[in-house]
């Protein structure tokens, strides 16, 4: 027998992926530069294949593509993010 509704939908594995990041990758926001909000914004453009600037213009309510981007490079060391990615999977 077959599922009508998938088992995993599309929101359901952004909020494990986007939990699972937030929990084993600090990045220290502020304001409306939500932690949660980077992954998201990042993934979306990552699966969606699109810039991180024109992902922030077609999303309504969230941070800047200059806002992320901020806090993006306050991870600076590639080989602590590499350890930190790889604890993730």
């Amino acid at each position: 027998m077959t599922a009508k509704e998938p088992v995993l939908t599309d929101s359901k594995t952004l909020n494990e992926v986007v939990n699972c990041l937030t929990e084993n990758i600090p990045i220290k926001s502020q304001g409306k530069c939500e932690q949660k909000n980077i992954f998201e914004i990042l993934i979306r453009a990552a699966t969606q294949r699109d810039s991180l600037e024109n992902t922030t213009k077609v999303l309504k309510n969230v941070p800047t593509s200059n806002d992320i981007r901020y806090h993006l490079e306050k991870y600076s060391d590639l080989n602590s993010l590499e350890l930190d990615l790889n604890e993730a999977l």
